[in-house]
């Protein structure tokens, strides 16, 4: 593991209340975080426009899509702020500023 990544409790939640093989999806996703770091490609991970240091990790299984909101916190360490079911074509705005707002708490802004 070359990268650290911590989950925050309102991640650790929504993981727990998944789907088993979404949950495991998930898992391995959050593991490839740990691996690639910065150097996760596209599907995976992707920039959350408009809001700065804020990218999603992106999960699909079968027809469930979920997303997990994550930042560079320092050196070699990410954090795992949230994340929700997919139902819609665009990235929930009420989501992105659940991460936001952790985002601020954990960099005690």
């Amino acid at each position: 593991m070359k990268y650290e990544v911590i989950i925050l409790e309102s991640a650790k939640y929504f993981l727990d209340e998944l789907e088993l093989k979404l949950k495991a999806k998930s898992f391995r996703t959050i593991q490839l975080l740990s691996e690639f770091g910065p150097f996760l490609p596209e599907p995976h991970t992707k920039k959350i426009v408009g809001v700065q240091g804020l990218f999603e990790l992106r999960v699909k299984q079968g027809s469930n899509i979920c997303r997990f909101f994550y930042f560079h916190y320092k050196d070699k360490v990410y954090v795992v702020t949230s994340g929700y079911i997919k139902k819609e074509q665009k990235t929930s705005r009420k989501e992105i500023e659940k991460a936001v707002n952790l985002f601020n708490e954990f960099n005690g802004e």
